[in-house]
């Protein structure tokens, strides 16, 4: 059977990527951890070992994979896990990872006054991000502008390689 549907997408002219997903949002994307304690489990059930428990709403996630009920998801630590498709958030949050503080501007430039510093291991609420490099965020009762590149939970690429399985 699974050789029949390989052999029909390939007659199709279709991969596995233009396929919708389970959710019908595209994979990779970020999301936010909704509560205080998400579970964290081995695999897309209840029965998979529990590997931790995250306890920290609103960290930024980046899903890597998806089924109806779980999603995989990559932490700022590069951890892999699945969690419960109810534990997450459509809304975006990024975090500063780099121990220096990260100046949040009044403007999308440089040299724009500094309103606030987003401190390290510090979520911060997304916006939106420009082309040419700057995020608008909120955090703790400020918005205001800060690099792309200071933050953890806006790049494009897949955060997390899954580990190869040795046979």
């Amino acid at each position: 059977m699974l050789k029949l549907a390989a052999l029909l997408l390939v007659a199709l002219g279709t991969s596995a990527a233009d396929r919708p997903t389970p959710s019908g949002l595209p994979v990779p994307r970020y999301v936010s951890l909704k509560f205080n304690e998400v579970n964290a489990r081995a695999g897309p059930n209840n029965d998979h070992r529990l590997l931790w428990i995250f306890r920290a709403r609103g960290l930024p996630v980046q899903v890597v994979a998806e089924s109806s009920e779980w999603r995989r998801v990559c932490d700022p630590e590069g951890n892999l896990a699945w969690v419960h498709a109810r534990t997450v958030d459509g809304r975006r949050t990024v975090m500063r990872l780099l121990p220096e503080p990260l100046a949040i501007r009044k403007s999308p430039k440089a040299t724009a006054p500094v309103a606030a510093y987003l401190q390290t291991r510090t979520t911060a609420n997304l916006i939106r991000c420009d082309k040419k490099g700057w995020c608008k965020v909120r955090s703790g009762g400020i918005t205001g502008w800060t690099e792309a590149s200071g933050v953890w939970g806006v790049s494009e690429r897949p955060q997390c390689v899954a580990p190869r399985v040795m046979p």
